[in-house]
């Protein structure tokens, strides 16, 4: 909370404001550093030897207060009264294109349907999906994701969901079948997705 509101600091001055020593609030910070939430930088103060500055990194921030969760909900209930429900449904389904074409960029050159769905939950965990997938014993895949980081957004207006499943069948291919299994808004403690090949029967 310090760093937070008084910028970057030094373990001495940290220590100061603290009320403690610079050795303490320097081993506290080393823990913090750690776990990736505070960082370090050297700045050169004239004579002598540089001091490290420390400062809280994109990690730390995310663990203060943010209401973006309720601002967009907000949002899609004022474009729900106010433009009706084909305004939200556009806007659904641009993200869907958009979504789309990223994911057809990084999925489709993989050679095979394992490698497609590795690269599908590589994606979604850079995205913050905390995705991961299995092979299950029949030899179907397991698209797992333990997060959903628009889980106010998809409770508020399930389109997205919706939309997110159609992406998913579209990169994959018109040979797979991708069906949601577990469900976060429904009440699942993760989403997953069955993934498995289609073979057609020859006409």
């Amino acid at each position: 909370m310090t760093l937070k509101m008084q910028g970057s600091l030094s373990a001495t001055a940290l220590g100061d404001r603290l009320g403690t020593t610079s050795e303490a609030a320097r081993q506290q910070l080393a823990r913090l550093a750690e776990e990736g939430l505070v960082e370090a930088r050297s700045a050169s103060a004239g004579v002598g030897r540089p001091t490290q500055l420390w400062s809280l990194t994109p990690t730390a921030q995310s663990r203060f207060p943010d209401t973006h969760a309720a601002l967009t909900v907000q949002l899609l209930d004022i474009v729900r009264s106010r433009l009706g429900d084909d305004a939200l449904d556009a806007i659904i389904s641009v993200r869907e294109a958009e979504t789309r074409s990223a994911y057809v960029a990084a999925v489709e050159p993989a050679p095979d349907l394992k490698s497609r769905v590795a690269a599908l939950a590589e994606l979604r965990s850079q995205e913050g999906y905390m995705a991961a997938w299995t092979e299950q014993p029949d030899g179907s895949l397991l698209l797992i994701e333990n997060h959903c980081p628009i889980c106010a957004a998809a409770t508020a207006c399930q389109g997205f969901c919706r939309a997110e499943l159609e992406v998913f069948r579209s990169v994959l291919g018109p040979d797979v079948e991708v069906e949601r299994q577990d469900h976060i808004v429904s009440g699942g403690r993760r989403c997953t997705y069955s993934i498995k090949a289609v073979t057609h029967a020859s006409a």
